[in-house]
């Protein structure tokens, strides 16, 4: 029956945690789309230096939303040390991105909004999936909580 209930317990605090990241996710993802296609076709910028610039601010957004509400729960160990990581990895997330971005700008040759903004969606989401997995393996670290299910030991009877 324990294992059951701490079953429920861990699947309804990563459901929580899904959701929670997927608001902040969502928040992120309005920004980088319309900061990219800003600076891709109001400033005519490259489609690489567009999504660069667009996941700096919002990977920033996301960092601030997920420390700070996500998982707040979770242990601190050090700002540095999170940010730090969690810029790297979202680097791993941009450079997910870019694949699919100079795939579809540089070898298929496809300049137009549509087939770059559907390259922008695709490597996003793989970039998210990425994402998700990793700040909760590397960054957003679950705290050091005592074993629950072992039983205590016996205390020996008084003389």
């Amino acid at each position: 029956m324990k294992l059951l209930r701490r079953a429920q317990q861990r699947f309804a605090v990563l459901f929580h945690e899904l959701a929670k990241f997927g608001v902040i996710g969502a928040v992120a993802f309005v920004i980088d789309f319309g900061v990219t296609n800003w600076a891709r076709y109001g400033l005519d910028l490259g489609p690489m230096i567009s999504k660069v610039i667009a996941t700096v601010i919002a990977a920033t957004f996301a960092y601030l939303g997920n420390r700070f509400w996500t998982w707040r729960h979770r242990e601190q160990n050090g700002m540095a040390r999170e940010y730090i990581l969690f810029f790297v990895l979202n680097g791993i997330g941009l450079l997910i991105s870019l694949l699919v971005i100079g795939f579809v700008s540089y070898t298929l040759n496809l300049h137009d909004p549509l087939s770059y903004n559907i390259a922008l969606i695709i490597g996003t989401g793989l970039g998210t999936l990425f994402r998700f997995w990793s700040y909760k393996k590397w960054v957003f670290l679950e705290p050091a909580l005592p074993d629950t299910l072992t039983e205590p030991e016996p205390v020996p009877p008084s003389r």
